[in-house]
């Protein structure tokens, strides 16, 4: 069963419910815990409606995202909640965290939390002079995987990240885009690796990320480029009962087509902008109560093709808008979408009220 976390007796004491003495951790994030449900509430209620939906977005730079200056503007202005960064040095990394972290206490809005692709086959090249933990395919035992985890999780508090896009769930090192960042073939060998990598990773106090809802090992093309089709069954989605049983915080939506499946078809959407995929199958069916995200939405040719996909992965489900084209006419779309449509208007507010839990007990809000 999902590990449920209970309550401290501490926490039904004559303390007042917002003592500044009260601590969260990662593990807090699922549990039933009415005095962290009334500190959501109530730094939700001292926001703005613009304040709100910046949570949801989350921009990217370092050398292969945005201009510094871009990103230093869009936190300034409050459009976006977070960052994801992409390649670059650990010394540029920390620098612009630095100054990231200084916009938001001068505006005293909230802090960002701040993202990466830390996988164990990408991570040397999302921080460039890193100690080189070797590729995910590699790993084949719980030792190795948790030296690697203790590798990735220091670097990245050391930056100042909050937020690890690893691991991958995608069966086969065969797929084009996923090669060498996959556990291998065999499904129960890359269940307990990849359930591994999220528990180290999470009591390590970093959030971790299953990807890519629902497969992509098992498809022929790389996202990046095209349309990418599961045709028929979701013969990878059951890799994720397990790691959501566990406790996964957060699970990255892919830019993968289903055509010939009666019940889950996307109706030539990508899976990330399809509400079969999110809230039917993943929230709804699997139970999965933690944050979504949906992949790069700026490059990727399975989604840029569309007009209007970050609003549409919104109404699907998805909490975390990664990387839209443009960040601003993504809140405005939202905003006016949630005043035409009080179903959605609700949606959108689970979602802001799930990414200021999560920075509650991730620590990055300090409540």
């Amino acid at each position: 069963m999902k590990k449920i976390f209970f309550l401290l007796a501490t926490l039904y004491s004559a303390a007042p419910l917002f003592s500044q003495h009260a601590a969260y951790n990662l593990e807090d994030f699922f549990s039933d815990n009415p005095n962290l449900k009334c500190k959501v509430d109530s730094v939700f209620n001292t926001l703005s409606d613009r304040q709100k939906v910046a949570q949801m977005i989350i921009s990217c730079t370092g050398e292969l995202g945005k201009p510094k200056a871009k990103i230093k503007k869009l936190v300034k202005d409050t459009i976006i909640g977070g960052v994801v960064f992409l390649k670059g040095s650990k010394k540029e990394h920390t620098k612009t965290i630095d100054e990231l972290n200084l916009i938001s206490e001068k505006n005293s809005t909230l802090p960002l939390i701040f993202s990466m692709d830390a996988e164990p086959s990408l991570f040397a090249s999302r921080i460039k002079g890193a100690q080189d933990v070797g590729e995910t395919i590699a790993i084949k035992t719980y030792a190795q995987s948790d030296a690697v985890v203790h590798t990735i999780n220091e670097e990245l508090k050391q930056i100042g990240v909050h937020h690890n896009f690893a691991p991958v769930l995608d069966i086969s090192p065969g797929n084009e885009a996923i090669k060498s960042r996959s556990y291998g073939n065999h499904k129960d060998s890359v269940i307990n690796l990849a359930n591994r990598f999220i528990e180290c990773t999470q009591e390590g106090g970093i959030i971790a990320t299953a990807k890519h809802f629902p497969g992509h090992g098992l498809v022929k093309g790389d996202t990046h480029k095209q349309s990418v089709y599961i045709d028929g069954a979701l013969q990878e989605v059951n890799n994720y009962a397990p790691v959501i049983d566990e406790g996964v915080l957060s699970i990255m939506i892919a830019h993968i087509t289903v055509v010939n499946n009666e019940i889950f078809g996307t109706d030539g959407l990508p899976a990330s902008c399809s509400r079969r995929i999110i809230t039917d199958l993943l929230k709804d069916g699997m139970c999965f109560e933690g944050i979504v995200v949906s992949d790069a939405l700026n490059i990727m040719k399975a989604v840029t093709i569309l007009d209007n996909a970050p609003l549409l992965a919104s109404k699907a489900g998805c909490d975390m808008i990664l990387m839209p084209q443009d960040e601003k006419k993504t809140m405005d779309a939202i905003l006016t979408a949630m005043s035409n449509d009080s179903d959605y208007h609700k949606q959108v507010v689970a979602s802001i009220k799930k990414i200021l839990r999560l920075k509650i007990c991730a620590g990055i809000l300090d409540v």
